[in-house]
C-alpha cells in the first residue's frame, strides 16, 4: 500500500483540511459552538424519535448522537456533517430490533461497522457515484412511506400489540384498528403537525419541530391532566435503577460500556452469540454498511454543492466505519451522517468539526440535566415530528419531476426500488435497481453502436477503392452486448466482398465479448479467402488486441494508423 494511499485514510481529514485552509482562531471556536449548541437542540427530539421508530428505547437514540457524533466529527472526512440516527435506517433496523432485541440490532451495528472499514481501505469512496438516481429517489420514496405507515398508529392513539412483519399485514392492522382512533391523540398530532407545517413562514431561526414539539408536550400534559390518555415517553419507556428499583422514562445517566453481545435479545435475556446468529445478521449488517455508505457520501456532496468545499469520501467511510464500531459498546444504535442536520449545521455558521462536537455536548446536557422533561414529551407529536421527516426524505417533487421528464427505462428502475422497498426489503430494491439500470444502461450504449457502409463516402471515391472492395465504419462501444450484433450485421454485408476496410476510429472500447466476435470474424474472412484491413484503432482497443495477441496474418488481416493508410493497402491489392 503506498504512502499517499496511507495518507488519504488518516483519521481527522475534515479537520486537518479546516486547519490548513484557515488557522483556527477564537472567532471561528466561538461560531463552532453556536452552531453546535443550535443543531444539538435540533438534534434531541429527532435522536429520541429515531430511536422509537427503530424498535428501541429512546436514549439509545442520544447516546447514538452522543458517541458516534463526536467519533466521526474526529475521523470523517467532512468537515460540516453532523451524524447520529437517521431516518433511513428505520425499515433495517426495526425489524433487526424486533426479532433479535437491542443486542442483536448493536452486534449488527458492529459488523456493518467492519464492512465500512473495508470498504473504506478499498477505498471504494468514489463508486457510490455510479448508483444511479432512480435507485437512490426509488428506495428513500420507498423508506419514507414505510416510516409514514409506521407512524399512523401513535398519530392515531391506535390500540395495537405489535405491528405485523410484512408491510401489507402492517396496512391490514391500521385498517382494523381505525375504529379504535384516540380522538385527544389525534388532537396532539394534529397541533404538532399544523405547527411544523405553518412555523416557516414566520422565517425565524427558531426550526419549526422545536415550537410543535414544545406546543404538543405542553398540550398533552394539560389533556392527561384532565383525563386523557395520551402516551408519552414516560408512559411508555422505563429503566431499572442500580439499587433494582425502575423509573420511567429516559435514565439521566450518561451511556455505559457494555459489550453489544450482553445486551438483551428479543426474549429480554442477554444475547447468545453463536455463528449461527452471525450469519442471520450478515445481510442486515451489509444493508446497514451500503445504506450508511450511500447516506453519509450523498450527504458529503450536497454539503460540498452548499459551500463549495470538497470532503474525502474514503476518510468519511473510515469515520463512519470506526463510529459503528465503537457507538455499540456505549448503547448506540446504527449512525450516519444526516443531511437535515449537517445543512442546518453549516447555515448556522459551523466552521469546522468542532461544532458537531458542541452538538454531542448538548445532547449530553440534555441526557444528564433534562431526562425527567423530555419524559413529558407525546408519542402522537413524535410520530408527526417523523411524519416531517418522512416527507423531508423522500424528496417527492424531485420524484415527481423524475415521473414526468425521464426516459421509459428510469421510471421502470425508479417504480421497481420504489416498490420493492415497499413491499419486500430494501437490499432487494437496492440490488434490483442498480443491476435493472445496469441491463437498460447497456442495452441503450448496444443499441448505439452502428455499423455503416461508408463506400460512397467522397474521402473513400476519391481514392479509387478497387472493385469488389467495401470500407464499413463501426461508431460506439464494441462490448458484449453488442459485439455479436455488429459483426453478424458486417459479415451479412460483406458477403460478397473480395477484401473490406473496417474503420474503427468510432470504437471507444473493445472488450472480450468484442475480442471473441472480432476473431470469428477474422477465422470466417481466413476460411472465405476474404481480405481484412482494420484501421485506426483508438488507444484502448488497440491495446486490447495488443493484450489478447490478435496479430496480422499474412493475406488475410492487416492494421493500418489512418484510413488513408488503409485506401492505399487496399490499393495495392
Amino acid at each position: 500500500m503506498s504512502r499517499s494511499h496511507l495518507f488519504s485514510l488518516r483519521p481527522g481529514h475534515a479537520i486537518r483540511e479546516a486547519c490548513v485552509q484557515e488557522p483556527y482562531s477564537p472567532r471561528r471556536f466561538a461560531k463552532d459552538v453556536m452552531a453546535g449548541i443550535t443543531v444539538g437542540i435540533i438534534a434531541i427530539p429527532l435522536a429520541m424519535a429515531l430511536a422509537i421508530a427503530s424498535g428501541v428505547a429512546p436514549q439509545y437514540g442520544l447516546y447514538t448522537a452522543i458517541i458516534a457524533g463526536v467519533v466521526i466529527a474526529l475521523t470523517g472526512g467532512s468537515r460540516y456533517s453532523i451524524s447520529g440516527p437517521t431516518a433511513a435506517f428505520v425499515v433495517i433496523l426495526y425489524p433487526i430490533a424486533q426479532e433479535y432485541g437491542l443486542g442483536g440490532l448493536l452486534l449488527a451495528t458492529v459488523m456493518s461497522g467492519v464492512l465500512l472499514l473495508i470498504m473504506a481501505v478499498m477505498r471504494l469512496g468514489r463508486f457510490i457515484e455510479y448508483i444511479p438516481e432512480p435507485v437512490t429517489l426509488g428506495f428513500t420514496g420507498g423508506i419514507a412511506v414505510v416510516i409514514a405507515t409506521l407512524q399512523v398508529k401513535d398519530l392515531f392513539g391506535l390500540p395495537i400489540a405489535a405491528m405485523p412483519e410484512h408491510y401489507w399485514g402492517k396496512l391490514a392492522a391500521l385498517v382494523q384498528a381505525a375504529p379504535s382512533l384516540d380522538a385527544m391523540s389525534t388532537l396532539v398530532a394534529g397541533v404538532t403537525l399544523a405547527i411544523m407545517l405553518l412555523w416557516p413562514r414566520l422565517k425565524t431561526p427558531v426550526p419549526p419541530h422545536l415550537p410543535a414539539v414544545i406546543v404538543g408536550s405542553v398540550l398533552a400534559l394539560w389533556l392527561n391532566s384532565q383525563g386523557a390518555s395520551i402516551d408519552t415517553i414516560g408512559s411508555r419507556f422505563s429503566y431499572l435503577l442500580p439499587d433494582g428499583t425502575s423509573g420511567s422514562g429516559i435514565p439521566p445517566f450518561l451511556p455505559e460500556f457494555i459489550l453489544p453481545w450482553q445486551r438483551a435479545g428479543a426474549d429480554g435475556s442477554p444475547l447468545a452469540v453463536s455463528w449461527n446468529l452471525i450469519q442471520a445478521l450478515i445481510p442486515a449488517a451489509f444493508a446497514i454498511a451500503m445504506l450508511g455508505a450511500i447516506e453519509s457520501l450523498l450527504c458529503a456532496v450536497v454539503l460540498d454543492g452548499m459551500t463549495g468545499k470538497r470532503h474525502s469520501a474514503n476518510s468519511e467511510l473510515l469515520g463512519q466505519g470506526l463510529a459503528n464500531i465503537i457507538a455499540p459498546f456505549f448503547g448506540g444504535i446504527t449512525a450516519t451522517a444526516a443531511l437535515a442536520r449537517s445543512a442546518a449545521n453549516y447555515r448556522a455558521g459551523a466552521e469546522s468539526p468542532v461544532s458537531a462536537i458542541v452538538h454531542s455536548l448538548v445532547v449530553v446536557l440534555a441526557l444528564v440535566a433534562l431526562a425527567g422533561v423530555l419524559s413529558y414529551m407525546p408519542m402522537p407529536a413524535m410520530a408527526a415530528l417523523l411524519l416531517i421527516v418522512a416527507w423531508n426524505m423522500s424528496e417527492a417533487p424531485k420524484a415527481v419531476h423524475l415521473l414526468k421528464t425521464a426516459p421509459r427505462g428510469d421510471l421502470v428502475v425508479f417504480l421497481t426500488c420504489f416498490s420493492l422497498t415497499v413491499a419486500l426489503d430494501m437490499v432487494i430494491a437496492i440490488t434490483t435497481g442498480v443491476l435493472l439500470a445496469a441491463v437498460l444502461f447497456m442495452r441503450e450504449m448496444a443499441q448505439m453502436t452502428r455499423v455503416t457502409d461508408i463506400s460512397s463516402n467522397q474521402r473513400v471515391t476519391q481514392a479509387n477503392l478497387p472493385a469488389g472492395w467495401q470500407v464499413f465504419k463501426i461508431n460506439g462501444p464494441l462490448f458484449f452486448a453488442a459485439a455479436e450484433r455488429i459483426f453478424g450485421e458486417l459479415a451479412a454485408l460483406s458477403k460478397n466482398a473480395r477484401g473490406f476496410i473496417l474503420y474503427m476510429d468510432g470504437v471507444t472500447l473493445l472488450d472480450a465479448g468484442g475480442l471473441s466476435a472480432l476473431n470469428k470474424l477474422l477465422a470466417a474472412c481466413k476460411r472465405d479467402g476474404t481480405r481484412i484491413i482494420i484501421a485506426d484503432l483508438q488507444y484502448q482497443p488497440l491495446r486490447a488486441l495488443a493484450r489478447a495477441g490478435v496479430a496480422p496474418v499474412n493475406g488475410v488481416s492487416q492494421f493500418t494508423p489512418t484510413l488513408a493508410d488503409a485506401l492505399v493497402q487496399a490499393g495495392e491489392h
